[in-house]
């Protein structure tokens, strides 16, 4: 096989790639990543060691950060970038070992510092069947993907300014302990669940990062249409960049559209105050090519949910990439120096001698649910729950996909009765925010709390309902978690309300690749995960529950 990777939810058969990825990197990028992958653990083995000399590396902090990121699915596709992140790893991993007191017994992650021609090789000994055993494996990649997804929320909390020392440490340390050959299956298990719960404390820091800067998310009606005006697209997940991509392209005469993940960028007072923000262009990541085409401006990655255009699409010289988004061929916005803003100049100036956006659609969707402004209307929930008027809410949180399957979260929405609600967040609301779903006294069918991360705030509003329902268990609640996931930021909320004590979770369009039928079994026994079926016997089953 020319590569394995089997991270995401649309892997090649459910079961891995093995010739390309089905995001669209070659096999020669997903080595470079294995590789950075495993320079990472040698450095994070190295700090973890520091950190109980009392000589943690805040350098190292930040690298195992951004190296988790890059290889997260549909960020990065630039290979020179990857191999040049690589480099500087080596050379950071060296520094490091210096720093310590003993370098005995280290693993190979620690010790291998093989120059560029040794790279390629290298990546192919070190990837993900490099542990033979089935359900160590699917244990180690759990907590990986895990980190991963704990990692990007890290960095947009580092982005505007806010650390958590514990959680820079357990990401190393369960890198370390995941480095290890010796390790066991009973100790891969509660390794696995205080992943969880470092995956809510970093939820709770980017939402306090977020709304300390940007305010509390408020109800907020966001235009789908288009302007008049020649626009900048920008897509992702980091709230600082389109806060300084607003101020630098406030009175130039050039609007900014969101895409995607950044729709709740609307829902923000701080944001939102910037009356050129004038809407959200198109769906998911996953329609970025009809959209693109259509947008006729020049579109800002700054995370991942990039889907590689192909060499005739219009807007191949239109993409701007920063932070941990790359892909080859576009130009990249280096990141900013202590005290600046990143300079988006160029892309401003593309985008002035740009054609406005094409219209494709007209009208608006409403979001901005997040824990503060729901609990606004906590007594006008309760009541609407103790009267009967709201009979069940379905958790509809995650990730949207380019499977036909996925129709079935749309079909979900559609046939669930007039008296539930549907909390969400993440791309997956683009299944069903613009369905006439209506209300209830008031109060939307659809309760879009914002991104992936905000995930936590519908995990707040399950507590706070617990608290004033007087229950001993979160599971009494009138609560179903039906999730879609995709990619590794859904793993990383999926541990998170394991850890809160959520059962019966139930996940699609398919259960991970990276679950072997033990470690599966496990879930399913301890927690009540389940899969999906049909539309009416699921239905039936959670109203049933």
């Amino acid at each position: 096989m020319s590569m394995f990777c089997y991270q995401c939810q649309e892997t090649s058969k459910g079961t891995g790639c093995t010739i390309a990825g089905v995001c669209g990197k070659t096999a020669e990028v997903s080595d470079i990543q294995d590789l950075l992958l495993f320079v990472t653990k040698g450095i994070a083995v190295y700090n973890d060691l520091l950190r109980k000399e009392g000589k943690a590396s805040k350098e190292a902090d930040k690298f195992v950060v951004d190296a988790l990121f890059i290889s997260i699915t549909n960020a990065n596709f630039d290979f020179e970038a990857i191999k040049a992140k690589v480099k500087e790893g080596l050379s950071l991993k060296n520094k490091l070992a210096s720093q310590l007191n003993t370098t005995q017994n280290l693993p190979d992650a620690c010790t291998w510092n093989g120059d560029e021609s040794e790279f390629m090789t290298k990546a192919k000994e070190v990837g993900v069947l490099h542990t033979k055993n089935e359900d160590i494996r699917s244990l180690k990649e759990l907590i990986h993907y895990g980190i991963k997804g704990m990692a990007a929320y890290a960095e947009h909390a580092y982005n505007l300014d806010k650390t958590d020392d514990q959680i820079f440490s357990f990401m190393q340390h369960a890198l370390a302990e995941i480095t290890r050959e010796d390790i066991t299956i009973d100790e891969l298990i509660p390794l696995a669940l205080e992943t969880g719960r470092y995956g809510v404390q970093v939820m709770a820091l980017l939402d306090a990062a977020n709304t300390g800067r940007f305010g509390n998310p408020e109800i907020t009606e966001v235009n789908i249409g288009a302007g008049k005006n020649p626009g900048i697209l920008i897509s992702g997940h980091d709230l600082r960049d389109i806060e300084e991509l607003l101020q630098q392209t406030e009175g130039t005469g050039v609007d900014v559209y969101t895409h995607s993940e950044m729709l709740p960028a609307h829902y923000y007072p701080q944001l939102k105050k910037y009356k050129h923000l004038v809407g959200n262009y198109g769906g998911a990541w996953w329609q970025q090519k009809e959209d693109f085409e259509a947008f006729n401006g020049p579109i800002l990655f700054t995370t991942n949910c990039i889907v590689p255009p192909s060499r005739n699409a219009s807007y191949l010289g239109k993409i701007f990439t920063t932070g941990a988004a790359g892909l080859d061929g576009a130009r990249h916005i280096a990141e900013r120096k202590p005290g600046q803003q990143k300079d988006f100049s160029e892309i401003i100036e593309m985008a002035k001698n740009s054609q406005p956006p094409r219209q494709i659609e007209s009208g608006t969707i409403v979001g901005g649910f997040a824990h503060a402004q729901v609990m606004a209307l906590a007594d006008k929930v309760v009541d609407a729950v103790k009267s009967g008027a709201i009979r069940k809410f379905f958790v509809m949180a995650g990730c949207d996909g380019r499977m036909k399957s996925r129709s079935y979260y749309t079909d979900f929405a559609k046939a669930l009765p007039n008296d539930t609600v549907i909390m969400t967040a993440g791309c997956a609301k683009y299944r069903y925010n613009k369905l006439p779903l209506g209300d209830i006294g008031g109060i939307p069918r659809v309760l879009d709390a914002g991104q992936c991360n905000d995930s936590y705030s519908l995990a707040v509003i399950a507590l706070k309902l617990k608290e004033v329902f007087g229950l001993d268990d979160i599971n009494q609640l009138p609560i179903a978690f039906n999730i879609a996931w995709y990619e590794q930021k859904a793993v990383i909320v999926l541990l998170a309300l394991l850890h809160l004590g959520v059962k019966n979770i139930h996940l699609g369009p398919t259960l991970p690749g990276f679950l072997s039928p033990n470690v599966a079994k496990v879930l399913v026994d301890n927690f009540g995960i389940g899969g999906i079926s049909t539309v009416d016997k699921d239905i039936e089953m959670f109203l049933a529950s």
